[in-house]
């Protein structure tokens, strides 16, 4: 399925290149398969450090036009967790979630919960508005002993 979701990903984006008469670059699709390839949420700069590692020729300038040209496309969700800094997650075919923010150690974990989907049912409901997308996040702090962030 992932060889198969990356085809399909690279075929809407080739699309919304095309439609914005803008340039197919090797990097611009080395980027978005690195992107549907990985499992976590991600920040621009440890993008642009794992693409080094992995020796593609990429500036940071290209990872970050290039996810700003994914997140207008839809293939990517743009999230803000405090701290001024940006992080992203691949959005195609995903299905709606939440997260949980540690404070101390930055670690994101990813919920769904089906009551969440009824509170927007009902609200849409009772105000008469459709709810297209909705974004929820928890900030606190690992109960975990081993959080990175507790010294």
């Amino acid at each position: 399925m992932e060889l198969e979701q990356v085809e399909q990903v690279k075929e809407i984006f080739s699309k919304y290149l095309e439609k914005q008469k803008l340039r197919k670059t090797p990097e611009r699709y080395a980027l978005l398969e690195e992107i549907y390839t990985r499992d976590d949420h991600f920040d621009a700069e440890q993008l642009y450090i794992d693409m080094k590692t992995k020796n593609f020729k990429v500036s940071r300038a290209t990872v970050y036009n290039t996810l700003d040209l994914l997140s207008e496309c839809n293939l990517i969700r743009k999230h803000h967790f405090g701290k001024n800094l940006s992080f992203y997650e691949k959005s195609h075919s995903y299905r709606q979630h939440d997260h949980l923010i540690c404070k101390e150690c930055n670690k994101i974990l990813e919920f769904c919960d089906p009551r969440i989907q009824n509170i927007q049912s009902m609200i849409e409901e009772v105000y008469g508005f459709k709810i297209e997308a909705h974004s929820l996040n928890f900030f606190g702090t690992c109960i975990d002993v081993n959080c990175e962030g507790k010294q």
